[in-house]
């Protein structure tokens, strides 16, 4: 038995059935509930990209968005339940009838009017607003046509009623299919506004079948009494407390999961989808009275997957596409685990309403948890990892001698992880360099505990609760000084182990190094020296001094990014730096001079905006001889400043010789031809350079990277004209605008090449 044990036969007796079956109605039952989910889940990447230009492109953005939409779907699920209690399915079905004609006057999808920039604090209480506000309504009505459509075909009398749970497959087949189309078709061959009309046509579709299906209830019998028996009628409150835990841990999991491997690539909609549609996939397969994925499959299966994920949790950035795999795959079979649980506790046909009440409450939960209450309790992405801990409660067995006997079998796995973790947290700047091997090994032989011990769920779940608390706190050779998170992400400023310098990483991203001892050991004195992607003589670095090349000095220089504020250093003379932040903690750890001191010492007079640099760097009245774009969010770049329309809003910041540098590094995506088209698109000439330092870059502190120039002539560019490479437009790649942009083509490009 697993946590969630003692649940009682769900064995689903005869329903009376109405003398005059309707063939038509299971067909027109699963078609209504496929297309009414098709809808759902394509609104949710579809708006959630509209609003991403207001949100500086953080994936946080996905995860209120997440909430959101469980919150509405909870609201829809008790409307529907409340309608199922007051009516039969023909006064039901005019009432949502009703609900959809008004709907549909709010058509087309759009951003509501008057909601101006979000403020500096409560951004994520702001976003939920702003998507109340603009497709509040469209949600709330799609969210109740499943399971009021369920219930109705349940009270139908057809000799198929006695199971609508299989409707619930179709409805997440359907969503399935929307998270599937989303970025590989839609998002790739049509624009926004395109988008938003296709969305409404389908929503009429909508609204012809739900009022074929009351048609044709309508000329039946009505519904028909569902008489269940005593045992079945009965749900108590630990099976409803069931339901909701169930359905909590994989709704947490899915944004969790979501926002740790996005903040290293992009918050787009392509990578959103992924999980949420294998979360949804899972209903699919195990809603079923024959399982796709038989549940005995499912928990021979988790160990060997949260085995190695266990001990990896921080992730080899060199095998970045087998390590998101890993996660998804692990992610998957911990849905597929608590969900089986959840199907095998389904109560009867009566109760299903009321069952998807619960769940929605516990999905409801879940999320919120996730992608609200964690950024505020955890400094860290730690949710992630106690998501994954509280999934493998599901593990049958896990609770078979009691919860007592479970606490006292576990206490001494807890205690060794605990003790562990305190030990290498509080002696990590005086371990030896051969610690790191050690750690390594310690690693490899917890996994392989977990494997042998894998059939004795509790000695399993101890094993890797030790993997995964040692994992998310260890970084390898280094000791972390400050750790903040905002809605934007988490910042660590870190030593490394030998004290030779100080790191900032957003996420798993170096963002900036200052280097604290020389090479002999004696400390740095003076003004420090631009170290990671702005070393002297990186493209950033020449494309500085090119631009004042041509000029002799610059009068206003505006950098769209701090970080570290390392880009300060590269300041000369008299010269007005002006820095746009969107996050309030990069600015706090950039000014403080015991993180890093190049802010300080090199430009303590720099203009701070907080914003996203898009809107205030275009509200400003100044112009710039140079504007940097050097913004990231972990080590992706946000999309809503590379689009036309973005570089034309800085084109007309610029003085009329001045000219843009557009730092374009990035692990995954290839964006030098976007930046070619949208040069071409702005009449400007675009100019290439990448940098690849020699040696490591823990020992160098020099990161590779590739910079573009944009500038109205060869003259403007100084010598980047003559020693940089001149880019063309590229036909195979489509210009970004901000009604159109895809991220999936770039990331094939980086990865297969041209």
């Amino acid at each position: 038995m697993s946590l969630f044990e003692n649940a009682p036969d769900r064995t689903l007796p005869e329903v009376s059935r109405s003398a005059d079956d309707t063939r038509l109605l299971p067909f027109l039952s699963v078609a209504t509930v496929f297309v009414s989910a098709l809808l759902l889940f394509l609104i949710q990447p579809m708006f959630a990209k509209m609003v991403l230009p207001k949100l500086g492109g953080a994936p946080s953005v996905w995860s209120v968005a997440m909430v959101f939409f469980q919150a509405v779907l909870l609201a829809g699920y008790a409307y529907a339940h409340l309608l199922g209690r007051l009516f039969g399915p023909q006064r039901a079905g005019l009432v949502h009838l009703l609900l959809l004609a008004v709907t549909a006057m709010t058509l087309p999808i759009a951003i509501a009017p008057n909601w101006g920039v979000p403020p500096a604090d409560g951004t994520a209480l702001w976003l939920f607003g702003l998507f109340a506000a603009s497709i509040g309504l469209p949600f709330f009505a799609l969210s109740a046509s499943a399971p009021l459509l369920q219930s109705w075909f349940a009270g139908s009398g057809h000799r198929d009623a006695d199971n609508p749970y299989v409707l619930y497959a179709a409805s997440n087949l359907g969503s399935f299919a929307a998270l599937f189309a989303y970025p590989a078709v839609v998002e790739p061959l049509l624009a926004l506004n395109m988008q938003a009309s296709i969305w409404s046509f389908g929503f009429a579709v909508l609204a012809l079948l739900v009022t074929a299906v009351a048609f044709v209830l309508g000329r039946g019998n009505g519904a028909v009494k569902v008489t269940p028996t005593p045992e079945t009628s009965v749900v108590s409150v630990a099976d409803r407390l069931q339901w909701i835990a169930l359905a909590a841990i994989p709704s947490g999991l899915v944004i969790a999961v979501t926002a740790h491997l996005t903040t290293d690539v992009a918050a787009a909609p392509f990578l959103w989808v992924i999980p949420l549609a294998l979360y949804l996939f899972t209903f699919v397969v195990v809603f079923r009275d024959r399982p796709w994925i038989s549940h005995a499959t499912v928990v021979r299966l988790v160990p060997f997957a949260v085995a190695p994920l266990a001990i990896s949790l921080v992730g080899a950035k060199v095998f970045w596409v087998t390590t998101i795999v890993l996660h998804l795959v692990v992610f998957t079979l911990l849905a597929l685990l608590c969900h089986g649980e959840l199907y095998a506790r389904r109560p009867h046909p009566q109760r299903l309403t009321e069952f998807f009440l619960c769940t929605s409450f516990g999905g409801v939960l879940g999320g919120a948890f996730a992608g609200l209450l964690a950024p505020q309790l955890f400094s860290g992405n730690y949710e992630y990892p106690i998501l994954i801990a509280l999934a493998l409660l599901a593990l049958p067995g896990i609770f078979a001698g009691g919860a007592r006997q479970t606490l006292i079998t576990a206490l001494p796995w807890l205690a060794v992880a605990i003790a562990l973790a305190m030990v290498w947290y509080v002696t990590q700047l005086q371990l030896p360099a051969s610690f790191e091997l050690s750690f390594s090994a310690l690693l490899v032989l917890l996994a392989a505990g977990m494997i042998f011990l894998r059939q004795r769920p509790v000695s399993f779940a101890g094993l890797a609760v030790t993997g995964l608390m040692l994992t998310t706190f260890w970084r390898p050779g280094m000791a972390p000084i400050e750790t903040a998170r905002s809605f934007f992400g988490v910042h660590t400023v870190v030593d490394l182990a030998d004290g030779r310098a100080r790191l900032l990483y957003h996420g798993n991203t170096m963002h900036g190094a200052e280097r604290l001892r020389n090479d002999d050991g004696t400390p740095v004195v003076g003004t420090p020296q631009p170290q990671s992607y702005y070393y002297p003589g990186s493209p950033l670095a020449e494309g500085v001094a090119a631009a004042r090349s041509a000029r002799s000095s610059f009068e206003r220089v505006a950098v769209v990014g701090l970080g570290t504020g390392t880009l300060a250093c590269l300041r000369r003379g008299a010269e007005n730096w002006t820095f746009f932040e969107i996050d309030p903690e990069v600015i706090r750890i950039a000014s403080n001079p015991t993180f890093f001191t190049f802010l300080s010492r090199c430009a303590p007079k720099a203009g701070l905006v907080l914003g996203d640099a898009r809107l205030t760097l275009q509200a400003s009245l100044d112009r710039y001889d140079l504007i940097v774009l050097d913004a990231f969010s972990s080590d992706s770049i946000p999309v809503h400043l590379l689009t036309r329309e973005a570089i034309a809003g800085y084109v007309s910041r610029l003085t009329t010789h001045g000219v843009i540098l557009v730092h374009i590094s990035n692990r995954h995506l290839d964006l030098a031809p976007i930046m070619a088209n949208i040069a071409q698109s702005q009449g400007l000439i675009a100019l290439f350079k990448e940098g690849h330092p020699a040696g490591d870059v823990m020992t160098t502190l020099r990161t590779a990277s590739r910079v573009v120039m944009l500038a109205r002539t060869p003259e403007d560019a100084g010598e980047a004209a003559r020693h940089w490479a001149a880019m063309s437009p590229d036909s195979a790649s489509a210009l970004w605008t901000d009604d159109y942009s895809n991220l999936l083509g770039p990331m094939l490009r980086a990865k297969f090449g041209s």
